[in-house]
């Protein structure tokens, strides 16, 4: 099949970044295909059903076992992948998607590895229907419910008015599916990129009895590779995720490069780590680059990460607006210029740079320094204002908690400096782990967090979702859903402003006020090429990947 580049500028996918490898001649190393992949997980993936997961782990597997009506290619654009075409209607509210004839469900039944005429048959447009449809059914719970709910008639299922099968979902016959929009959405087709689109089979489904997505058994694969073992024992080790290729799915216009991959599950990033230096992984991901030599490996990063204050709103000093506004006023973040690196960079707006716009990164189209408040002196005022508000002498000193696995707290430590010198506050900085960090903001025990604000795919939508699903963002967002005007925005021309508009809005708020763009990177052997990462949903893609070792 001829897969046709989509010429609609809509831009919510994946994220893909490419790591690039070096060498000498290419042709005297052969095609790098056929490798066994070594790999590892950071954890035991919760589940491998699409329409569920969403921690790294899961959407690592599930990347690499599925595949949907459309993708993101190598060079960003989004592609029709089991789609051989689509349509859109005039009013922009239908889609009609025609599928490939050649694309196919696998299951392995007697685990012989070998696929059998009576272990594959065709993806139906019914496979889609069914899966976005337990999407928009609120008694599936599915954390994309709202992503989707732009489709037709799906806020009655959500309050419980419709049956699921009420929704503008609809397959005409096996090759067509139709997808009818309550309004037009410029994010659809971006959405329709996402693992939530994947294709579930409602009889393999069933026959589950529960446990889809749960075990090995529980799988099966319309994509490059299928799971052949998956063995966990949380109290053991030697604990794997064991792939084959899938060739009933490759062909020229899809090629599936490696042979196997298996992943060890491992307990943490630190033994993540080890794996890759015992040369057990090719690559792995991690918020730090610090101490690999880029001589030596290929160490590929995006700035995803948006990283900002938030506030307690318990807190009875910290929460008083004007007290935030005179902190976001006042935090010269010239100051940390001379310290910008590829690794962080002042944040004046919230989304960070690697969402992409038109194959160009948002912050390219819509510059965040619109976004610069910096004035000490309008600071001190609504300080003293505040002061006289809360009947208070002086502002008490405390310290801001920080996960010290997003950022060295050395560069907060210098706006810390200028917060001093404008309002004579000082604001210290508790530096926490991962966990920890979680923990107390869970527990509400901060006055003050950086907290590491990362959307769950490649779109402006998904960071502003954030602030309607993480608890301590809604607080920071004072009632505005920001995510409901841009699943509204009409036209992919239209979105930039949207997305600029919306930020403009919600930074108006001083709940959540942002102060630095951070990296995320993919860390691999230099003999590797094309792995393709996806920093918001830490994603790792094995499909084109080719070894020359």
């Amino acid at each position: 099949m001829k897969r046709k580049r989509i010429i609609s500028a809509v831009l919510c996918a994946v994220l893909c970044i490419t790591a690039a490898g070096c060498g000498g001649d290419k042709d005297k190393r052969g095609d790098g295909a056929g490798h066994m992949y070594g790999a590892a997980l950071e954890g035991n993936p919760k589940s491998l059903d699409p329409q569920f997961a969403g921690d790294p782990s899961s959407a690592t597997v599930i990347k690499n076992m599925y595949s949907g009506l459309v993708m993101k290619d190598s060079s960003g654009s989004l592609v029709c992948c089991n789609a051989s075409d689509y349509s859109i209607s005039d009013d922009g509210c239908v889609y009609t998607f025609h599928l490939r004839d050649d694309n196919y469900w696998f299951f392995d039944k007697n685990e012989n590895d070998k696929i059998d005429e009576d272990e594959y048959f065709p993806v139906v447009a019914d496979d889609y229907v069914f899966a976005l449809r337990r999407v928009l059914d609120p008694k599936m719970c599915s954390p994309y419910l709202m992503d989707f709910a732009c489709i037709k008639n799906s806020q009655y299922v959500s309050q419980g008015s419709f049956s699921s099968r009420g929704v503008g979902i609809e397959a005409k016959d096996a090759q067509t599916l139709v997808i009818t929009l309550e309004h037009p959405c410029a994010e659809f087709l971006g959405l329709m990129a996402t693992p939530a689109a994947f294709p579930c089979n409602e009889d393999f489904f069933i026959s589950t009895k529960g446990r889809y997505g749960l075990d090995d058994r529980s799988v099966m694969s319309n994509g490059p590779f299928f799971v052949r073992q998956w063995f966990y024992d949380p109290y053991g080790s030697n604990n794997i995720l064991y792939m084959r290729k899938n060739e009933v799915n490759e062909n020229k216009e899809y090629e599936v490069l490696p042979t196997f991959v298996s992943f060890s599950i491992q307990d943490s990033e630190a033994d993540v780590k080890q794996c890759f230096k015992a040369e057990e992984t090719e690559c792995f991901s991690t918020m730090k680059a610090g101490g690999y030599n880029p001589k030596k490996y290929s160490i590929t990063g995006q700035q995803a990460t948006t990283l900002g204050l938030i506030f307690n709103p318990q807190d009875n000093i910290y929460s008083n607006p004007d007290i935030r506004k005179a902190i976001a006023l006042s935090a010269d973040r010239n100051a940390i210029s001379d310290e910008e690196t590829t690794d962080i960079s002042p944040a004046y707006g919230i989304i960070p740079p690697a969402v992409d716009l038109f194959g160009r990164s948002y912050r390219d189209l819509a510059s965040d320094r619109q976004f610069d408040i910096f004035d000490a002196g309008e600071a001190a005022k609504l300080l003293a204002k505040a002061k006289n508000d809360l009947k208070i002498n002086s502002v008490e000193s405390v310290k801001i908690i920080v996960d010290s696995n997003s950022i060295d707290s050395r560069y907060l430590h210098i706006l810390s400096q200028s917060w001093q010198d404008s309002l004579g506050i000082y604001l210290g900085i508790e530096d926490l782990t991962s966990a920890e960090f979680r923990k107390r903001i869970a527990e509400g025990d901060y006055s003050i967090a950086l907290y590491p604000l990362k959307a769950d795919f490649n779109s402006g939508l998904a960071v502003f979702n954030e602030f309607r699903t993480v608890d301590c963002l809604k607080n920071a967002a004072n009632g505005l859903d920001c995510a409901d005007a841009v699943i509204k925005c009409p036209s992919a021309s239209e979105l930039a402003d949207c997305y600029s508009s919306q930020e403009k809005a919600l930074l108006g708020e001083y709940g959540f006020i942002p102060l630095f763009y951070k990296s995320s990177y993919l860390i691999a052997n230099k003999d590797n090429e094309d792995i393709i990462y996806d920093a918001f949903t830490g994603s790792i893609d094995y499909r084109t990947a080719k070894n020359y070792s």
